[in-house]
């Protein structure tokens, strides 16, 4: 029987991390103390996208969404909104638009350019819930392979739609199956890549959490395709949320004969095991993925041969990652053709990216492809808090690069990005504003880099750590011009020999900025300044005679002593004991210290 409201409190990791728990107790609580079980139907989903403003819930059928929810809310949700059917203005984002956010024209602009494919779910059904998730078509795809659909024709629909592989290189999924299929071999397998292990990117997390249904359906049905019986999902140990609700959702699959011997009464039998990943970032790369999964050390082998002839155990094996897997239903279900006329000429259907940085609203959004960077910074996120200027954009997480704001209009597609100096990657998009360093946010991910380098070759092994030296020495304001030269080679010579992607890509950050921000390096070895004032070796407090009181809350606060001065008498900074940590910037309430 249909309740009066659906009430959808989001059980997100980053909703869950602000206490979405609690709130949701509470409101089951509240709602039992008013007798209303048999009128509210609570229900914990999946992400809903924008995180910043966990935790979050969204009560059909008036699609009033609340943000920043407390458990103190509960009471006066449930007596003014389930009860009187009012909703709480104050609670609301953008109140009153956000009550209609179901309505084609009257959505929250966070919404209004997203196109929500691979998240349809998410945010919308219980992720541990079978029998939601078929409500929604569920399994309807695997059914029509099995059903109505050959091996071939089922690849040759995923070819004509398109698909390229979401996991950052983009390279064709359907093409990628077809030379599996043709491998020789009884023994195939497929994997799913969920070691998402890029500094601000959250999206195959998301969708694992949110819709874990949809990438086993998705495995299943290339399972099929390729001739495999076995499967694998790689994921790593610090998702505990999404290896959860993802082995829930395996046993549901095979209580429901969904997954192992003679699925739906065919002859196609095909079942999978989760292998959880020790947080290596080098095993995201397939060869290295492959390695941890049967059991050895997670270290690159050269290519060829290639995984679709000679994988895991020496099979063919496809790998394809979370996203790719989770657009295969909607692709069989409403056609190749549905999925091409998304995106742009060569970059086809949606992409999801991990919103972050400093733009207002952070988050787990969907775009079609094409969409322009400025679009996403601005319409989707808000724009830039404090009205700063944006300087870039960075997109590909340590393997891609830093845009600058010249560029925003760029179309956002693989070919586009890579014309730039970036790569599409995953799906982490990181916005920069006035306030960054850009030799920082290189020297930042080359630390990361090299911190995940497995040191199997010694390109990504020596020569990354010789880039992170120079670029120390010059955000500690010894660097040389000579230094942005013996960078440009270095990277160029570790990009063509390192052994796998790690180390043939993590030079790019530094590539992009050295193209596009120059003049920032050149300020901090010409100048020994720090435009943007991140530096901490290129920092210089000093206090102001005319301004300061005396005080004393600056000698206080500085840790090392370098402040002197007697009560409300002028301070002063020994700048040859000063660890310009800028504590006493920190404290002073008159503006008395200068900061350069």
């Amino acid at each position: 029987m249909k309740k009066r409201l659906d009430v959808l409190v989001c059980g997100g990791a980053a909703c869950i991390a602000s206490h979405s728990q609690d709130f949701k107790n509470r409101l089951i609580e509240v709602v039992k103390d008013h007798d209303l079980e048999d009128e509210i139907n609570i229900i914990e989903t999946g992400c809903m996208g924008p995180c910043e403003l966990g935790p979050v819930m969204v009560v059909y059928p008036d699609g009033a969404f609340y943000i920043r929810l407390k458990p103190e809310y509960a009471q006066r949700i449930v007596e003014e909104h389930f009860l009187k059917g009012r909703p709480v203005e104050e609670f609301l984002w953008q109140a009153p638009e956000a009550r209609k956010i179901v309505e084609e024209k009257r959505q929250i602009p966070f919404f209004e350019k997203q196109h929500k494919v691979v998240l349809e779910n998410c945010g919308r059904i219980d992720p541990e819930n079978l029998n939601e998730y078929i409500g929604n078509d569920g399994y309807q795809a695997l059914a029509r392979c099995l059903t109505e659909m050959t091996p071939d024709v089922v690849i040759d629909t995923v070819t004509s739609s398109g698909l390229r592989g979401r996991g950052g290189a983009g390279f064709p999924t359907g093409l990628k199956w077809k030379l599996a299929r043709r491998s020789a071999g009884d023994v195939k397998y497929v994997v799913c890549n969920a070691d998402e292990g890029d500094p601000g990117a959250f999206m195959d997390r998301a969708i694992l959490e949110g819709d874990p249904h949809s990438v086993i359906e998705g495995m299943a049905i290339s399972g099929f395709a390729v001739g495999a019986s076995r499967g694998f999902v790689y994921v790593r140990a610090e998702y505990p949320l999404a290896v959860r609700r993802l082995r829930r959702a395996l046993e549901q699959a095979r209580e429901a004969g969904l997954l192992g011997e003679s699925i739906l009464e065919s002859d196609f039998s095909f079942d999978l095991e989760i292998r959880i990943g020790a947080g290596a970032f080098v095993c995201g790369e397939e060869t290295a993925l492959m390695a941890s999964v049967e059991g050895h050390r997670g270290m690159p082998s050269p290519k060829p041969p290639y995984p679709s002839e000679q994988g895991l155990w020496e099979k063919p094996t496809v790998i394809n990652n979370v996203e790719t897997l989770a657009n295969l239903r909607h692709i069989i279900l409403k056609g190749a053709e549905w999925f091409a006329a998304m995106g742009t000429a060569k970059s086809k259907g949606t992409k999801v990216f991990a919103l972050s940085g400093n733009v207002t609203n952070t988050g787990l959004v969907e775009v079609p492809m094409g969409i322009t960077l400025r679009e996403i910074v601005y319409d989707v996120g808000g724009g830039i808090p404090g009205n700063k200027a944006l300087k870039a954009v960075q997109t590909g997480g340590p393997s891609g690069g830093c845009i600058p704001a010249e560029h925003l209009d760029t179309p956002i597609d693989y070919e586009s990005l890579a014309e730039l100096g970036s790569i599409m990657g995953s799906g982490g998009l990181i916005v920069l504003d006035e306030d960054n360093c850009m030799v920082n946010m290189a020297k930042f991910f080359l630390e990361f880099c090299v911190e995940e380098s497995c040191g199997q070759c010694s390109p990504c092994r020596i020569g990354l750590k010789q880039m992170l030296r120079v670029l120390e020495r010059i955000t500690r304001g010894e660097g040389r011009l000579e230094d942005l030269d013996d960078l440009e080679r270095m990277a160029g010579t570790i990009k063509a020999t390192s052994l796998c992607g790690l180390g043939q890509s993590a030079p790019n950050p530094v590539l992009s900025t050295l193209k596009y921000f120059r003049d920032e390096y050149e300020a901090h070895i010409r100048e020994k300044r720090c435009p943007a004032l991140v530096c901490t070796d290129l920092i210089t407090y000093t206090i102001l005679a005319d301004k300061c009181t005396g005080c004393t809350a600056c000698a206080r606060k500085c840790p090392v002593n370098a402040i002197s001065g007697e009560v409300k008498k002028i301070h002063v900074i020994d700048q040859g004991i000063c660890i310009h940590c800028g504590a006493c910037f920190e404290a002073c309430k008159f503006d008395a210290i200068e900061r350069r």
